[in-house]
């Protein structure tokens, strides 16, 4: 996490913290390093000045305190101290080493599908404790996610809600980021966990293509696009395109659990890893070959691609005889007419281990010979046994 040298107007001691550095600053205040007389490093938030006299900002800040207090669970940081009443009211989390998810990706690129599977089954076994404790994060997105040495971690709990609250603010409240959002969010609807789900398929994909699925604009024209038009998922890797598109499914009924995303991302990651395919049913022209209706010039094509060279090779050095003649395509499963094959003459015939008869020429100059031998012996012992009588 970049950090950056305290400001003049920046506080030095914030309870029984010493303030070493600035990590960022939100719409709600700004967060620092911080550590105790133990040296034990927080990560803590002060809210603004202008926002500690506005009661619902207040009421904001101590929903998202209370929220860390109730999640029990190795994916989030765990607080350390807050103080609501103070004249500016902050709380301190653990300090999360690491970058957030939005940074890896802007300097590194799209992630390898194993990484991305990897950290989103750890969001969704993370998710499972936050909505256990009956909260929504409601604001789920690559820099609310730090890539710590332990795993990631999901921060921000500022616009945390209770599950089954409305999402409808008075305007200029910001409720959440574009691009991230649920539908349910940008319609005012309840929030559910599904909605965190949502919000967590947005991420997974912007860590796979580095972009977000709904493109740029306007605040306006991402919210429309979230609700009225399908994600644009070019790019994610084929093993993670199915889930993530069912992630992003505009019904909250038709997206999957917490608990089923972990799992099914903990599978992918591990296939993944060892570099097996994936599980999928047989695409089209897997299905059409099954069935024999591919043409002749697709299989032989298919056999005869440059990967398959050597393997002939090998066939051959075996003891397999090289043919002066070029390959025919193998049949289809429709007529076994011999004459249907291409290069072969009509009439020809052929013998049941695919090869011709001997040349009949052959055959009669051998025969001679074997006559003329034959008689020469014989006419050898007649006149062997003439000279003994």
């Amino acid at each position: 996490m970049a950090m950056m040298r305290l400001r003049r107007e920046d506080p030095r001691i914030v309870g029984a913290f010493r303030l070493h550095r600035r990590l960022g600053a939100g719409g709600m205040g700004v967060v620092y390093l911080g550590s105790d007389r133990r040296g034990q490093r927080v990560a803590l938030k002060v809210i603004r000045p202008d926002l500690a006299e506005d009661q619902e900002f207040r009421s904001r800040f101590a929903r998202e305190v209370s929220a860390a207090r109730r999640i029990r669970g190795g994916c989030t940081a765990r607080l350390v101290a807050a103080d609501l009443d103070a004249d500016r009211p902050w709380f301190a989390t653990q300090y999360v080493p690491g970058p957030s998810l939005h940074d890896r990706v802007a300097e590194e690129g799209p992630l390898r599908a194993a990484d991305v599977a990897s950290i989103g089954a750890a969001l969704s076994e993370g998710l499972v404790a936050v909505h256990e404790a009956g909260v929504v994060h409601r604001d789920l997105k690559p820099s609310n996610i730090l890539l710590s040495p332990k795993g990631p971690r999901i921060i921000d709990f500022g616009i945390a809600w209770a599950t089954g609250a409305s999402t409808l603010t008075h305007v200029g409240t910001a409720v959440g980021s574009p691009g991230f959002l649920a539908p349910e969010q940008v319609r005012g609807a309840a929030v559910t966990p599904a909605t965190d789900v949502f919000s967590l398929g947005a991420t997974l994909a912007y860590a796979s293509m580095g972009d977000s699925p709904f493109g740029h604009g306007s605040s306006e024209v991402m919210l429309y696009r979230v609700v009225h038009e399908e994600a644009q998922l070019q790019g994610v890797p084929d093993a993670l395109a199915p889930l993530i598109r069912a992630c992003l499914a505009k019904d909250p009924e038709d997206r999957p659990s917490t608990l089923q995303l972990s799992m099914r991302l903990k599978e992918i990651a591990a296939r993944e890893a060892q570099g097996l395919p994936s599980a999928r049913p047989p695409a089209p022209r897997e299905r059409m070959e099954e069935r024999g209706t591919l043409r002749p010039t697709e299989r032989y094509t298919e056999r005869d691609a440059p990967g398959r060279e050597p393997e002939r090779a090998a066939a051959r050095g075996r003891g397999a005889a090289p043919s002066s003649r070029p390959s025919a395509p193998p049949r289809t499963g429709g007529s076994r007419n011999p004459q249907s094959r291409p290069g072969t003459r009509p009439g020809a015939r052929s013998t049941s281990t695919g090869r011709r008869p001997a040349n009949p020429r052959l055959l009669r100059q051998r025969l001679v010979v074997f006559v003329v031998v034959t008689l020469l012996v014989a006419l050898g012992i007649a006149a062997a046994q003439a000279l003994q009588g």
